[in-house]
């Protein structure tokens, strides 16, 4: 099981994602898979997540609300930059959230 529903299953918490990462690299686990696969994301998740892992909440709810998570920022993308643990990350969002084309 990925660790996307074992998240929302109630299994692991969000900041176990680190363990999880590191015993794929170890190869405890999921060794038959590419790393986004066995985190339970797509690769555009993936890709986000690697470079901003405080978007790692909008992909669980993208997740089991069963959108994607362009909608999930759609319907997030101001109270994203409020969240922010910084203004830096709240800058960073933002100018993401431009790139994509959603502000």
């Amino acid at each position: 099981m990925s660790f996307i529903k074992l998240c929302l299953s109630g299994d692991v918490l969000a900041e176990e994602i680190d363990k999880c990462v590191e015993d794929w690299h170890e190869g405890r686990a999921g060794g038959d898979q590419e790393l986004h696969d066995f985190l339970g994301m797509n690769w555009d998740e993936y890709a986000i997540w690697a470079t901003n892992p405080s978007i790692l909440p909008f992909i669980l709810a993208a997740h089991y609300k069963g959108i994607s998570l362009d909608e999930e920022i759609n319907r997030e993308r101001y109270a994203l930059a409020a969240r922010a643990r910084s203004a830096i990350e709240a800058k960073q969002i933002e100018k993401w959230l431009r790139v994509m084309g959603k502000i």
